[in-house]
């Protein structure tokens, strides 16, 4: 971040600080710690998007798109036998 804004310098010169968030975010800062950043309208909509994506998955989303990639590219998992107790993940033809 180019500059460090104190919270009433921000408020005096905000055209100034909101036009600076086109070349890189603008800190702003509360007796030394930083307390918010703005960023350009382009930036933003990129997070909210990331955001909304990273919301609506779960690991339970993200291992039904790896079985359905394992059976469309017809992958085949090499069980190995357990030595010392049953997997019971395996497919019952593996044990």
């Amino acid at each position: 971040m180019a500059e460090k804004w104190s919270i009433a310098e921000a408020r005096r010169r905000f055209s100034e600080v909101v036009d600076s968030t086109v070349k890189e975010p603008q800190a702003i800062y509360r007796r030394e710690r930083l307390v918010a950043a703005l960023i350009d309208a382009e930036t933003f909509a990129e997070f909210m998007q990331w955001r909304e994506a990273r919301a609506e998955s779960s690991i339970a989303d993200s291992f039904a798109d790896l079985r359905a990639l394992c059976r469309k590219e017809r992958y085949r998992f090499a069980w190995l036998k357990r030595k010392d107790r049953v997997n019971p993940f395996a497919p019952d033809d593996a044990l």
